[in-house]
C-alpha cells in the first residue's frame, strides 16, 4: 500500500515524520530510495491516531519513545494525557455546578465588602496581571475607587472572576469567556453557559473515543515492533519504496 495515499498526506510529510522520529528509520535501496514495511504502516496508523486524542505534543513524545525501545516513557506520556482529560471532565463539572450562582449566588458566597485586585487574585489562586488581562477583555469590570482609582470587585465581580477561572481551566479562549459573560449578563441568564458547557462535553467525549482508537492502533504498533524479525513482513503489508 501506499504509505502516504492511506491518509491523504504528502509523500513529504512521511519523510518529514521520519526525519522527527515519529517513523523508524527506512530501509534505503542503493539507488537511495526509503523502502517502507508494515512497521512503518502501522506507526503512521498509530501516530495519526494519537493526535486528535492525545495532541501533537504528546503524540510526538509517544512515538519517539516507543521506536527508541522506551515503552515506560511512552505509557507514562499517555497516562499524564488520561489523567488532564479525567482533571478537564472534572474541570466541566465545577463548571456546570457554578451555573446557579450566575444570576443568584447564594448570601454565604458574598463577601461583606469589595475586594482589592490581590485579595481576589488569592481568592481564586490567579495572579493580579491575569485578573488585568481578563478585564482587558472585557470578562471583569470592576468599578474603581474614587479616592485610590483602585480596582474594587464586588460580589457580582467575584463570581464572574471564579465562572471564568473554571472555563479558562477548562480551555476556553478569552474572547469566548467574555462572549458568554455579556450574554448572562445582558438578558439571558444561564442559557448561552449551558449551551457552551454541552459543547464543552461533547468535545471531551469526542475526546475520550480517539483516546480508544488511539490505544488500539499504539497497540497495533507495539505488537508488530515486539514479533521476531521478518513477522513485520507476513503482516499483510507489501513494503514499497518511496523517492530519497
Amino acid at each position: 500500500m501506499d504509505l502516504a495515499q492511506e491518509h491523504g498526506i504528502s509523500t513529504q510529510a512521511v519523510r518529514n515524520y521520519e526525519r522527527d522520529g515519529l517513523l523508524p528509520p527506512a530501509r534505503r535501496t542503493p539507488s537511495g530510495y526509503r523502502v517502507y514495511s508494515a512497521v512503518h504502516v502501522r506507526a503512521l496508523r498509530a501516530y495519526l491516531a494519537l493526535v486528535p486524542a492525545h495532541g501533537y505534543t504528546t503524540s510526538g513524545e509517544v512515538m519517539r519513545a516507543a521506536n527508541s525501545g522506551d515503552l515506560d516513557t511512552a505509557l507514562r506520556a499517555i497516562d499524564r494525557s488520561h489523567a488532564q482529560l479525567l482533571h478537564d471532565r472534572e474541570t466541566l463539572d465545577a463548571v456546570e455546578a457554578a451555573v446557579g450562582i450566575l444570576t443568584r449566588p447564594p448570601a454565604t458566597s458574598r463577601p461583606d465588602r469589595p475586594l482589592a485586585i490581590g485579595d481576589l487574585a488569592h481568592r481564586i489562586g490567579v495572579t493580579p496581571a491575569t485578573l488585568r488581562k481578563w478585564e482587558r477583555a472585557g470578562i471583569l469590570a470592576p468599578r474603581r475607587s474614587p479616592a485610590t482609582r483602585h480596582r474594587l470587585y464586588s460580589a457580582d465581580d467575584i463570581r464572574d472572576a471564579e465562572l471564568a477561572h473554571l472555563l479558562r481551566r477548562g480551555g476556553y479562549p478569552l474572547d469566548h469567556i467574555a462572549t458568554v459573560m455579556r450574554q448572562v449578563r445582558g438578558a439571558g441568564g444561564p442559557e448561552p453557559l449551558a449551551g457552551s458547557l454541552e459543547n464543552w462535553r461533547r468535545r471531551l467525549a469526542d475526546r475520550g473515543r480517539a483516546m480508544l482508537t488511539a490505544a488500539t492502533r499504539l497497540a497495533d504498533y507495539l505488537s508488530l515492533l515486539d514479533a521476531p524479525p521478518g513477522d513485520a513482513a507476513e503482516a499483510g503489508d507489501v513494503p514499497r519504496p518511496l523517492p530519497a
